[in-house]
């Protein structure tokens, strides 16, 4: 447990989030390694299996960012993932996992800055909360 980092499987919008969080790594910005990012065209296309996929595989926790509301490339994808994500919360909860361990985010292409918060804030918490109940020993 003193040596445990945690694994957290970040979806990415393309125009947004994954850009802010290629400007933090090109401000050269100090962040947790823990994410590990997958590139998505808009975050309404992260279907809720991808999420609970990740969580079965091992994953510590999900993040999902994307586009602030009114600014989605797709018109509404983004209020698709809120109503999904708040759903896939109270589910989540039922199968034993802390809510906290799923995380939605609003980060813009010229917010570096707070993907690296975001992610450093994640890790933080995960490793407050252990590994996932549901990752099988190795």
């Amino acid at each position: 447990m003193e040596n445990y980092e945690p694994k957290i499987i970040a979806f990415l919008c393309k125009w947004c989030t994954y850009a802010g969080a290629d400007l933090a790594g090109v401000s050269r910005l100090k962040f947790s390694p823990n994410a590990i990012p997958i590139r998505v065209m808009c975050s309404g296309r992260v279907d809720p299996s991808f999420i609970l996929d990740a969580f079965s595989k091992g994953a510590d926790g999900v993040l999902v960012g994307g586009c602030h509301p009114g600014d989605c490339h797709y018109a509404q994808g983004n209020y698709k993932t809120l109503r999904r994500v708040k759903l896939l919360k109270a589910l989540i909860k039922e199968m034993g996992l802390e809510e906290e361990r799923l995380r939605l985010e609003w980060i813009s292409a010229s917010e570096g800055n707070k993907f690296k918060e975001v992610v450093n804030d994640m890790t933080i918490k995960l490793k407050e909360l252990g590994p996932s109940p549901l990752k099988k020993e190795e």
